[in-house]
């Protein structure tokens, strides 16, 4: 089977051995891969009673929550890195979301699907309608989506933070895209941190 090109620049991104927590983990697949290929310490927090199901299938830890809610049981710095991938965009409150992520993990790696890319923007111009993407496959009235950002909104949110972007990643198909990230990529990887005072 191949790897997904999104878990490929995360699992280079996450140093052997670290303790990682992926909120909304899905089936768990990268948090097997990260368990075989990097000896982590992986667990997940997931919504989703059957993908939990294929979390246990593949021996992954996890615990059935709310991302908006699930980390407040955690200490500070508990986790190597805290992930968030697909998922930004479905959460009720992502600026808290972001804030206890950074608050619970040392950094933080956020992959979100680019609303703002040259199908997306081709596709509100011409057809008037709400784009359907490789990056956001779904139609507006089944979409577990509940925001639509760029690549350029995360960044500036970053920045407002006071927010260090460590790293940043866009990929269009199987490739990283060097140029007009915001333009041309249909989803972006960061990994972030925040300096402690």
């Amino acid at each position: 089977m191949t790897m997904r090109i999104d878990h490929k620049y995360i699992l280079e991104m996450i140093k052997p051995d670290s303790r990682v927590l992926d909120l909304g983990c899905g089936d768990g697949e990268l948090l097997s891969l990260l368990m075989k290929q990097k000896n982590c310490h992986a667990s997940g927090i997931e919504i989703d009673e059957k993908a939990i199901y294929k979390c246990v299938e593949r021996g992954v830890s996890v615990s059935h929550g709310d991302i908006d809610s699930s980390l407040a049981d955690y200490s500070d710095k508990r986790f190597d890195y805290v992930v968030l991938n697909e998922s930004l965009q479905e959460v009720l409150d992502p600026e808290k979301v972001i804030a206890e992520a950074l608050r619970v993990g040392k950094k933080v790696i956020v992959g979100i699907p680019n609303f703002c890319n040259l199908n997306a923007r081709l596709q509100i111009f011409f057809l008037g309608r709400v784009p359907v993407t490789q990056g956001l496959p779904y139609k507006w009235y089944n979409t577990p989506n509940l925001r639509f950002l760029s690549i350029k909104d995360f960044r500036d949110f970053c920045a407002e933070r006071s927010i260090t972007i460590e790293r940043e990643c866009a990929i269009a198909g199987q490739q990283e895209v060097p140029f007009a990230r915001n333009l041309f990529s249909e989803i972006a990887i960061f990994l972030i941190s925040r300096s402690s005072k």
